[in-house]
């Protein structure tokens, strides 16, 4: 080294990039050539690090010698905490913190360290006591330096991630609550108490990791009877902190008082901050509980109010800050309380109506309307938070939004106590779906007014039922109706969305009435009007898909009430989806199996359903270009199929349709869309599945005699799916599709993927790998763990797919989109 020290630097860089190398997966290696590379880089570790203290005598390649350092801790498995406690580099390391020129490398090193010893192989936190006894304290030390303002801001950041990543390694020691970890958590509380955001959020994972094991039962499963009493005691020692922890990050959620003229990128990050102070929140109720912390945030908003001038220069800011805390915690307090929430509910109606601010008293007011449900009737609290939501729905597009969506909130738990006020209910939302009177509430927000009337009217006696719904559904069928009048020609000329948001608010009362005979009834009488529209916008994917949904809708909740009215809806969707081709009526005819499939009465109706539009689907995907090109199509297609097999097999798997679709789903495995790729899967898993159970034995003739002429090359599609016709991330379903077709047909399957995987050039893969492939394939036949076949698979795929030219060769090979069954006869 001396007698070159030109060389030591390119040396430094080498020996810093080969141990990432072990973990890089861009080098075209099989991964067993990629585990011996590991093995041979942790034997050498030693050899490694001595070479590097050897180069610690140059000052000025200090930091090129540490972030070498850094990236051999991670292949350093068989040194010994004792041995890395004395080691130089860990010591070089550790008097680096002090050094803003090597700062940023010695944290570096420090992380890894603390990272290496709670590592899998470490052996566990007593066998590491030795090097944490050495890093802890050091980093300990660093805690002045966080108030430190002359300090850079990435100094600081830096030892800001010590501490994070220390409490996050050391979770179960710090849970203990012994001295020395509470030490760690006022460092850890510092931390979180940064004005930088940026700073403060790294501890966040850590009270969540914390409270998760404080308050999770089987963390004290060692302390045997004392286990409670243990669990108690930790809940009380971390009482305060997290009590502090509360008061700390419920600033963070406060409006800048700019916040105007912030960019929209601005925008999103306040909005995460706060997200991720509400998860903070969360955390502290689980160990403090709902209700103490609950009273920390009233005081605060009791304060922010007391503060808060009137005028113009109210500050809103902190009064908004403190009810938006408030609301973030609702799920973790009791419906019971009876403390703090009525003072709450009687401030919100007094308090400035600011839009954000509005907005957010809207909010709180849905967020708690389980407990205004079960509040006592003395306190009225219903008629002023009902005023103060039509105020929110005047006072802004956002605020409209949230009162919204809060009074969908309250009459959905509050619907009984709303029963004797549907004329005041009606009267808002009458006001809210024309438009008029002021109310800012956009056309997708009503949406949560049409569900709000929806939920109450299903609590209404039935003698008022009837007319409460026409009341609800006026509003949507009345603009329906007229432009149906207006005859064929208006109505094909008509913006899809005139007509698409008043079958919206239709399907939303089918959906959320729960009274089957009274929406059959309505539902019997609109029927023309939906006639009209199948007949003439058919073509119109988008009214189509509105309309289909809205009928979807009306079959889940009427059942059989819909009398003829399903005949006549199932004749428009088996005669309409063979002229314009909508992947909706196929999901639409999804719903009508799940109902109706297992009865007999309808088998006549729904054979000829399913015949007809299987038949015209394997007509529109005879190639994988027609599978591309109509991916809603096939997604459907399958999800149909699948349905069938589950609730009317005895009509489906004796029809003559079933081969056909059988082999339209050979051809369009390897379609890459996500959704159709994996309604295809689940399709033929759920085929193999149903000749494998006690239930499918009738139909196991029927299903062999499809699938055993076709499974070669079955198999062979699916090895070739396996290995890079399709996305890795479809590994999952293609290796469940690939087990129950040998668990269903055994040996066979195994001759057919050992005829595909012979057709692969050695050049690709390796006559062991492949009969690790075989052996894998063969003891999943038998009923053994699934495991070893998925990890068989994970390697095949990724030897296959190494680099591009390997997975050509694998796909040329295997040639899967050129297979065309052909019945013998």
């Amino acid at each position: 080294m001396k007698a070159h020290p030109e060389y030591i630097l390119s040396f430094l860089e080498l020996l810093t990039v080969l141990p990432q190398e072990a973990f890089s997966h861009k080098i075209a290696a099989r991964p067993e050539r990629r585990r011996q590379f590991e093995k041979e880089l942790i034997s050498s570790a030693e050899v490694a690090l001595g070479l590097l203290t050897a180069c610690l005598g140059f000052d000025e390649l200090k930091e090129q010698v540490l972030e070498a350092f850094s990236s051999w801790l991670r292949l350093s498995r068989g040194i010994s905490a004792t041995v890395l406690a004395s080691h130089p580099l860990v010591h070089a390391a550790l008097s680096c913190l002090n050094s803003e020129r090597h700062l940023e490398a010695a944290v570096n090193v420090i992380s890894e360290l603390i990272h290496h010893t709670v590592s899998v192989s470490s052996g566990g936190l007593p066998a590491q006591m030795p090097l944490i006894h050495v890093l802890v304290p050091r980093v300990m030390s660093l805690k002045d330096q966080l108030r430190d303002s002359s300090k850079d801001e990435e100094d600081v950041k830096a030892i800001a991630r010590l501490f994070a990543d220390m409490g996050d390694s050391y979770v179960e020691l710090i849970a203990t609550g012994s001295d020395e970890s509470m030490l760690i958590i006022q460092a850890l509380l510092e931390v979180a108490s940064h004005p930088e955001y940026d700073i403060s959020s790294m501890t966040y994972n850590f009270w969540h990791i914390l409270q998760d094991n404080l308050t999770r039962r089987d963390s004290y499963s060692s302390y045997g009877s004392e286990a409670e009493a243990e669990r108690s005691r930790r809940l009380h020692v971390f009482h305060s902190p997290f009590e502090m922890l509360v008061s700390l990050v419920s600033f963070r959620v406060e409006y800048p008082h700019d916040y105007e003229d912030l960019s929209e990128e601005d925008h999103r990050d306040f909005k995460h901050t706060r997200y991720a102070v509400s998860d903070i929140l969360i955390d502290a109720t689980a160990v403090l509980g709902g209700e103490p912390t609950l009273k920390i945030l009233f005081m605060k908003l009791v304060q922010a109010v007391r503060n808060c001038s009137d005028g113009e220069n109210c500050k809103w800011q902190p009064v908004e800050a403190a009810l938006f805390c408030i609301q973030a915690i609702a799920n973790s307090v009791s419906n019971q309380e009876a403390e703090i929430l009525p003072q709450v509910m009687t401030l919100l109606p007094k308090l400035p109506p600011q839009p954000q601010l509005l907005q957010t008293v809207c909010s709180t007011i849905g967020a708690y309307s389980k407990w205004i449900d079960a509040a006592p009737v003395e306190l009225s609290i219903l008629p002023p938070v009902v005023d103060v939501l039509t105020r929110g729905m005047s006072a802004s597009e956002d605020s409209a939004a949230a009162a919204a969506l809060a009074f969908k909130y309250i009459c959905e738990d509050c619907s009984k106590k709303f029963c004797g006020s549907l004329d005041g209910l009606f009267h808002i939302y009458h006001i809210a779906i024309s438009g008029e009177g002021g109310y800012k509430v956009s056309s997708d927000d009503s949406m949560h007014l049409v569900e709000a009337l929806s939920v109450v009217i299903t609590e209404v006696p039935p003698e008022h039922a009837k007319r409460a719904l026409e009341l609800l559904c006026l509003p949507a069928i009345n603009p329906l109706q007229e432009i149906t009048n207006q005859g064929g020609v208006s109505l094909q000329q008509v913006p899809a969305r005139q007509l698409t948001i008043h079958i919206d608010r239709l399907a939303c009362i089918f959906r959320n009435v729960n009274l089957p005979e009274i929406v059959a009834d309505a539902i019997q009488r609109f029927w023309a009007v939906f006639k009209a529209i199948f007949d003439h916008r058919a073509w119109d994917m988008r009214t189509m898909e509105s309309l289909c949904s809205a009928c979807k809708y009306a079959v889940r909740t009427c059942k059989r009430y819909m009398g003829i009215t399903i005949g006549a809806m199932l004749e428009e969707v088996q005669t309409l989806y063979q002229q314009h081709n909508q992947p909706c009526f196929l999901y639409l005819s999804s719903e009508v199996i799940k109902i109706f499939g297992s009865d007999p009465s309808c088998a006549s109706y729904l054979r000829s359903l399913i015949e007809a539009l299987f038949s015209h689907t394997t007509r529109l995907l005879k190639s994988i270009e027609e599978f591309t090109a109509r991916p809603d199509i096939a997604d459907d297609c399958y999800l149909l199929a699948s349905r069938c097999i589950r609730y009317c097999p005895d009509l489906f798997v004796p029809s003559s349709i079933f081969p056909s679709l059988i082999d339209c789903s050979m051809i369009g495995i390897t379609i890459q869309h996500r959704d159709a790729c994996k309604s295809i899967l689940t399709f033929l898993s759920d085929v193999f599945d149903l000749a494998n159970c006690s239930a499918g034995e009738k139909y196991q003739s029927i299903i062999n005699g499809v699938i055993l002429p076709r499974g070669a090359s079955l198999t062979r599609i699916l090895i070739a799916s396996l290995t890079g016709a399709l996305p890795s991330s479809r590994l999952e379903e293609v290796t469940y599709v690939l087990l129950t077709l040998t668990r269903t047909y055994g040996d066979k399957v195994l001759l057919w993927a050992k005829e595909s995987i012979s057709l692969i050039p050695p050049t690709a893969i390796t006559e062991a790998e492949c009969s690790s492939f075989l052996k894998a394939l063969s003891d999943a036949a038998s009923g053994s763990d699934t495991a070893a076949l998925t990890d068989t698979l994970e390697e095949l795929s990724d030897v296959c797919r190494r680099n591009r030219t390997v997975q050509d060769i694998v796909q040329g090979a295997l040639r899967p989109l050129d297979l065309n069954f052909t019945a013998v006869s």
